[in-house]
């Protein structure tokens, strides 16, 4: 019996010292491959640091909005300048995004701007606004121009449950021209009007009166619209250079217009997906490209004549239309 506790006593210290023996051999190549994962997460690190650097902002010298100096001698007024440049440069995404759009709807916008006489800057001002998609705020204003219901009726567009031409990009930015006009007539100042066209012009008004001056750089204004105008020159000069800003695009990156030809409708329309059908396209197609469609029919009890956009054939995915 004693014999037998003594070797069990000598199996147990050899698995003790074997265990201790394995530990001691499996420490340093654990240890090893932390050091080698280290070193490689160095290498990446080094790799992005290489090709991606986070630097300070070179403000333009003669930086403007519609040919309207910036008092960048201001120190107040440079800060403010310097960090719309720091988070739309640097907000890459949001930045590549509305690079993208620019070139699909500038074509369509800058036209309208340039028959009514308003500067070209002020088609950043839309991209300020919504981005160059067609959302709605929580206040309700909206399309391209954010435009509210009451202002879209007061200056002629439709606005109902069935239409709705604020989503009608050139009908849209038609108004926004008028609007623009009616209002820099009253400020003389384009820069003053863009800050109107955020606030309204009873809110520029009134705080005009209340400070006693009647400049935008001097005037203290609420978060949004106080960024506001450098917000959209901070856009204007990205867009305007991507490359001096870090971004690589080419053609061949950016959204295009897909060729279109029109339909006019002078009657009530039951189904639209029933119509698309017979140019060969689906509901979804129809409505990208005539959004200001809000209902899936047309009741037009009056016979209004309605302009509908068709996409050229090819450009689109339709599946099986009718099937």
């Amino acid at each position: 019996m004693k014999h037998i506790k003594n070797i069990l006593a000598f199996i147990g210290l050899i698995a003790v010292v074997s265990t201790l023996i394995f530990a001691v051999q499996s420490e340093p190549t654990e240890e090893k491959a932390q050091d080698q994962q280290v070193q490689k997460d160095d290498e990446t690190d080094k790799s992005v640091a290489d090709g991606y650097q986070i630097s300070a902002i070179e403000i333009p010298e003669d930086l403007n909005f519609a040919g309207e100096a910036v008092p960048l001698d201001d120190p107040e007024i440079m800060e403010r300048v310097d960090r719309e440049f720091l988070v739309n440069t640097y907000w890459q995404s949001n930045a590549l995004l509305l690079m993208k759009r620019a070139n699909k709807y500038f074509p369509i916008i800058e036209p309208i701007l340039k028959k009514n006489g308003i500067p070209d800057d002020f088609k950043y001002l839309a991209v300020a606004e919504s981005g160059l998609e067609n959302v709605v705020s929580p206040a309700g204003a909206t399309g391209f121009w954010q435009i509210m219901k009451g202002t879209g009726r007061e200056y002629g567009l439709e606005v109902n449950d069935n239409v709705d031409e604020r989503f009608h990009i050139e009908k849209a930015t038609q108004v926004a021209c008028d609007y623009i006009k009616k209002w820099k007539e009253r400020f003389g100042s384009w820069t003053l009007t863009a800050a109107a066209y955020n606030a309204g012009p009873a809110g520029i008004q009134k705080y005009m009166g209340i400070q006693q001056v009647d400049d935008y750089y001097d005037l203290l204004l609420g978060q949004e619209t106080g960024r506001y105008v450098f917000r959209i020159m901070a856009i204007k000069e990205i867009i305007s250079h991507p490359e001096k800003y870090g971004f690589e695009l080419e053609q061949k990156d950016m959204y295009e217009k897909v060729p279109t030809f029109t339909v006019e409708v002078d009657t009530a329309v039951t189904s639209w997906a029933d119509f698309a059908e017979l140019y060969e396209i689906n509901y979804k197609v129809l409505k990208r490209h005539n959004p200001w469609l809000r209902e899936p029919h047309l009741n037009n009890t009056s016979h209004k004549k309605y302009v509908i956009e068709i996409p050229n054939k090819g450009y689109y995915r339709v599946g099986n239309v009718g099937k």
